[in-house]
């Protein structure tokens, strides 16, 4: 069972099912549904995707940019500069990509639905579990569902994780996210790029990119301070936004000036911990490891998870407790080292003060090879081995022990399309209208 049916849910209900496994997914909201807007896929990211077999489904709507681009947001020059171009996909085996989260989670519905392994209910808020005899949940205003394991996929605020952790709600970290989704005509032609584009000032910073095949463009800006409101998709003025980046220059302020409104959001996050799993149940995605926004990878560390945790339970044939204490060993390390890089260490790169500070974040980035980032970036653009490697194939070619529901006769008939040989770009790719 699979508490949570956003992106890490449904990536480990579809991963489980091309195990082998028969798997119940139980979402609280009334409908399966993401909300939010863009998102970047590293390819990391797209190997997971291509290893569930929705890979072509999502590339409908990406956009494949040519690069990363880091700008000083108070003198507009140009301070990192990645090329995502063929030396990029061939050292990484995939592309860098942004879409938008809904095409993402759609694409993972479509696959679920389509699986005979698994089942979607909606209007389903799990409060709690109990172990015995495999894993026994409480639902709200229904009666208890009982099966083999239990995943918590319930995200930040995750039930599962409070019986297994303990640990208080997640704080405010007072870095809040102004958030638009534009039009492409609607933004200043000069900031049309082919590109993620970030503009780094001191306690803020303007990300933008182009997504839906070139229609739209998203727009996040994020200010650290103390802040009124924890922000939860809450309409905000631009008289309120607006004065936060006044010490920009001229190209940002001009694209920032540019909504009617945006969305306030209020960032939280944990700090990691040592343990996500007791006996049959473990958590996954947020849930696990939630973090801040700046690395991107979020969603990309929640697909590696699902794929290694079904990895982990072909392997022990349907052992949950330990496919669980395996996928726990295997991913806590690296999961972690994400959740603290993006806590910490990226926002020190975008905030820096000005003054000296930046013009030191500057010098140390300035005319760095492609190369230099493709090392420094290896060990998170790399994907694990279990992920470039997972088949959609039981590698046990057995049915399971009763309690993980998983029979040969079921086998789901959908089959892995690895990323590895792929390395050049696809072919819905629009070239950029203007290059900074």
């Amino acid at each position: 069972m699979v508490a949570g049916g956003g992106i890490g849910g449904l990536a480990a209900a579809l991963a489980l099912a091309r195990k082998n496994f028969r798997v119940l997914v139980l979402e609280q909201a009334h409908e399966f549904g993401e909300i939010g807007a863009g998102i970047q896929l590293a390819p990391n990211a797209w190997h997971a995707i291509d290893a569930l077999g929705v890979g072509e489904l999502v590339k409908k709507e990406a956009v494949f940019i040519e690069r990363m681009l880091m700008m000083d947001g108070v003198s507009g020059e140009k301070v990192i500069d990645i090329p995502l171009d063929e030396r990029f996909a061939r050292r990484f085996g995939n592309p860098y990509a942004v879409t938008h989260r809904a095409d993402i989670h759609g694409a993972l519905l479509d696959g679920c639905r389509a699986s005979k392994l698994i089942e979607l209910r909606s209007s389903t808020r799990v409060t709690g579990f109990e172990i015995e005899d495999g894993v026994k949940i409480s639902i709200e205003k229904s009666e208890p569902i009982a099966g083999g394991a239990l995943i918590g996929a319930d995200g930040g605020r995750s039930v599962i994780r409070e019986a297994i952790v303990g640990d208080p709600e997640p704080p405010i970290s007072g870095h809040m996210c102004y958030r638009a989704v534009l039009k492409a005509d609607e933004v200043p032609k000069e900031l049309r790029w082919a590109a993620a584009t970030l503009w780094a000032a001191h306690n803020t910073h303007i990300v933008h990119y182009p997504l839906r095949g070139w229609k739209l463009f998203n727009l996040v800006a994020t200010v650290i301070g103390k802040h009124s409101s924890g922000g939860h998709n809450e309409e905000a003025s631009p008289e309120e936004v607006l004065p936060l980046f006044a010490h920009y220059c001229e190209k940002p302020t001009a694209l920032m000036r540019t909504p009617n409104s945006f969305k306030r959001w209020m960032l939280r996050y944990r700090e990691p911990v040592a343990n996500w799993s007791r006996g049959p149940v473990t958590l996954l995605g947020d849930a696990a490891h939630f973090m801040l926004q700046y690395m991107a990878q979020g969603a990309a560390m929640a697909l590696e998870d699902a794929i290694c945790l079904a990895t982990c339970a072909d392997a022990m044939n349907g052992d949950f407790e330990n496919a669980f204490r395996e996928y726990q060993r295997l991913r806590l390390t690296r999961a972690s080292r994400v959740q603290i890089s993006a806590n910490s260490l990226i926002g020190l790169i975008f905030h820096a003060a000005d003054g000296v500070p930046r013009l030191v974040r500057n010098d140390i980035y300035r005319n760095r090879s492609p190369e230099s980032y493709y090392d420094a970036l290896d060990w998170i653009f790399t994907a694990p081995d279990y992920v470039r490697n997972f088949s959609g194939k039981s590698g046990r070619g057995r049915s399971a022990r009763p309690s993980a529901s998983r029979t040969a006769s079921s086998r789901a008939r959908a089959r892995s399309q690895g990323s590895r040989a792929r390395a050049a770009r696809p072919l819905r790719r629009r070239p950029s209208p203007r290059k900074p």
